[in-house]
């Protein structure tokens, strides 16, 4: 049986080695990058489904602004290589939309597959005076406003706006 809830600080190394097995090192490059490094994932937005005890996918939600609108960036998702085609991913999604749709946010961005993102709702239509903080496909980069004209007007670079991460204190780092 698989359960889908809240990351929890005990599974960052197996959501990490999931990610490294799912995209390499690679996901570091990416632009949506950009908008996370630093940052803590939007409160009650960072998902994994387990199985027996393992984590088995991952989906996470950051805190941005959106040319002057709060939004969420959504990324990466990921599911493990031996679940893949099985629906995980799909369930993945409509948990994430729906937890953050009940928080109050308005609107989910993403860089992502457009055909696959399609069948939640999301659209490049919704991006077009928006902008990425780095390279990435027109087609790619898509939009979806949970509540309708959340994103109405929006324009501009996106940027990030969620919890900074906080530094270790020196007594730890000495450890």
């Amino acid at each position: 049986m698989i359960t889908i809830r809240e990351e929890t600080a005990s599974d960052i190394q197996a959501r990490e080695a999931l990610l490294d097995r799912c995209f390499g090192e690679r996901r570091f490059a990416k632009t949506s990058e950009r908008l996370r490094e630093g940052r803590l994932p939007a409160a009650g937005l960072a998902l994994v489904a387990e199985r027996d005890g393992a984590v088995v996918a991952t989906v996470r939600l950051w805190n941005i602004n959106a040319g002057g609108h709060d939004a969420l960036l959504l990324g990466p998702l990921a599911v493990s290589p031996d679940l893949q085609g099985e629906g995980l991913g799909k369930t993945m999604m409509r948990e994430a939309i729906w937890r953050a749709a009940c928080h109050g946010h308005g609107a989910v961005l993403l860089a992502g597959d457009a055909p696959y993102y399609a069948r939640f709702g999301f659209s490049a239509e919704l991006m077009r005076d928006l902008a990425m903080p780095g390279p990435v496909e027109r087609e790619r980069f898509l939009g979806l406003e949970l509540r309708p004209g959340s994103l109405a007007g929006a324009a501009g670079v996106l940027s990030a706006t969620g919890r900074l991460i906080e530094p270790l204190p020196a007594a730890a780092l000495a450890a």
